[in-house]
């Protein structure tokens, strides 16, 4: 997913989708267009100019490169044959530049697109626009992708059914997460546990921590002094336990603040 060509439309997977929408528009038809046409990796539709990544890359010697939009298409990425074509009164190179909370109401009426911007809503990724290059996500923007894009699969309706059990393992999902993001991401965690996987963290934050069916505290220090099971059950048993412990100590604080404030 690290290369110019993918981007959060592509990666989730509702791109296509979207590609066979217009190419289901009567436009489209008597353009005789499938939704290949639609596409900015391939040859028929796309911008020739920038190959359909809607800008260029200029080179600056000793300094970094820079990034401009194409002259060709203004950053449209498509022909302009291709954005002839439109969809609720939006041309394909309209929709790339959505952010997902505007495309969340633009879809409301195709229940698969829709469902999958609802979760990347969901994990707080509502500011990004569907055509964002991967290379320009940072590390907790990809890793909430990926989870969306594991969530789309997982329905809890379907626990009781032949479906696959994943393990999930996520080193401090909630690094450079405002407090609102955290909340969604444990409710989005919660939603994978529901469909009948597993969640296993990595993580220092108590809002998540609390969460938890089960904690393994290590310690009692950090590097040579730590590496020992301390204490290991519910959250509210780790945070009554006697034996030195950092992390009962400020999850007592944490649960007891809690349950103070009803939460």
């Amino acid at each position: 997913g690290k290369t110019p060509r993918s981007c959060p439309a592509t990666y989730v997977g509702f791109w296509d989708d979207i590609r066979k929408l217009f190419a289901g528009t009567e436009e489209a038809r008597l353009r005789g267009y499938t939704a290949g046409r639609f596409s900015f990796n391939t040859k028929d539709g796309r911008c020739p100019a920038c190959e359909g990544q809607g800008v260029k890359r200029l080179e600056m010697n000793f300094l970094p490169d820079v990034a401009v939009a194409c002259e060709v298409c203004n950053g449209d990425r498509f022909t302009p044959e291709t954005l002839a074509v439109t969809y609720n009164e939006k041309h394909i190179g309209e929709v790339l530049k959505m952010s997902v909370d505007e495309a969340v109401d633009f879809f409301r009426a195709h229940p698969k697109i829709h469902h999958a911007l609802e979760l990347m809503r969901a994990v707080g990724l509502g500011y990004l626009t569907l055509g964002q290059p991967s290379p320009t996500l940072s590390g907790g923007e990809a890793q909430r992708i990926k989870l969306v894009t594991e969530l789309a699969k997982a329905r809890p309706d379907l626990r009781r059914q032949k479906q696959p059990h994943t393990l999930y393992i996520l080193d401090e999902p909630t690094v450079g997460l405002h407090m609102a993001d955290v909340e969604r991401l444990v409710r989005v965690l919660h939603r994978l546990v529901d469909a009948g996987h597993s969640v296993m963290l990595i993580e220092h934050n108590l809002d998540v921590i609390a969460e938890a069916d089960w904690l393994i505290d290590l310690g009692p220090e950090g590097g040579d002094g730590g590496g020992k099971v301390v204490a290991a059950g519910p959250p509210e048993k780790v945070a009554k336990t006697r034996r030195r412990s950092e992390t009962a100590r400020v999850l007592k604080e944490f649960l007891a603040e809690r349950r103070m404030s009803g939460n």
